[in-house]
């Protein structure tokens, strides 16, 4: 199977940009199923109702999210009610929703876990504690291919996480920095592996925000509310994979990335 991994799609025009261009990809790469973090979808971040329709409507089958996932209040029924919308699984018990899901192809079953990092960012439990725990699950429910996004921010825990499932995970990714990495490979026990997936939003961004507003935030050191960029040339940024779907393993790999 053909596995198109995105990473994460900004704002409205991102998701307008994805719904554009996703249908021709997976032909072309007879893409069997499309994973994408969604977490900065709605404009400003977070996922909407809105923005998540767009998400299904491109193409994309599960949804990943990350640390600014729960910051819209009135989003929180969707993740209680759709079952491929993810939020990571080692948040609080409190929160809404799930971090791991399995989709049943009949042949196969492709299980997706969603887990955030704790380097730099909030403490939660253990990405690595949890994700043992979820692996033995997606096991247990008859996953095959097991597929894991890493939202975190040091590049160093990401690679960790990646080496500490190899063999265990068959695609193991990074998203969060919106930067794509160059390190896309398929490890020594078969897991395909990329440290940062990259974003779908505008080029003349600082990471899909308004160059002047970070500039305002990073140099100045003002309080600043972030607008995503509107510039005229987006790009998308993700990669393919293609796993065995008796071992799970990954064979190959590739980038797919698109600018217009």
């Amino acid at each position: 199977m053909n596995i198109l991994m995105l990473g994460d799609v900004v704002g409205n025009k991102g998701c307008e940009f994805l719904k554009s261009h996703l249908p021709a990809m997976k032909k072309l790469y007879n893409i069997g199923f499309v994973v994408a973090n969604g977490e900065n979808s709605a404009d400003g971040n977070g996922v909407s109702h809105n923005s998540l329709n767009d998400l299904y409507d491109a193409g994309v089958d599960v949804v990943t999210t990350g640390n600014h996932c729960l910051r819209r209040h009135d989003s929180y029924d969707l993740f209680d009610q759709s079952p491929y919308l993810l939020r990571p699984a080692n948040m609080t018990e409190a929160a809404p929703g799930r971090g791991m899901c399995v989709v049943d192809f009949g042949p196969t079953a492709v299980a997706v876990i969603n887990l955030l990092g704790t380097v730099f960012m909030d403490s939660l439990e253990s990405p690595f504690q949890a994700v043992d725990r979820l692996i033995a699950e997606a096991k247990e429910a008859g996953a095959r291919i097991i597929i894991v996004d890493f939202h975190a921010e040091a590049t160093s825990e990401k690679r960790a996480l990646g080496l500490y499932l190899d063999g265990r995970a068959g695609i193991v990714v990074g998203t969060h920095t919106h930067v794509q990495t160059n390190d896309l490979h398929i490890q020594p026990a078969g897991t395909g592996y990329i440290t940062d997936l990259g974003m779908t939003g505008p080029e003349n961004s600082v990471i899909g925000v308004k160059y002047e507003l970070a500039l305002r935030r990073i140099k100045d050191k003002l309080p600043t509310r972030f607008d995503n960029a509107s510039d005229q040339r987006y790009f998308l940024n993700g990669a393919v994979f293609t796993a065995d779907d008796k071992t799970g393993r990954v064979t190959d790999c590739f980038f797919a990335n698109i600018t217009g």
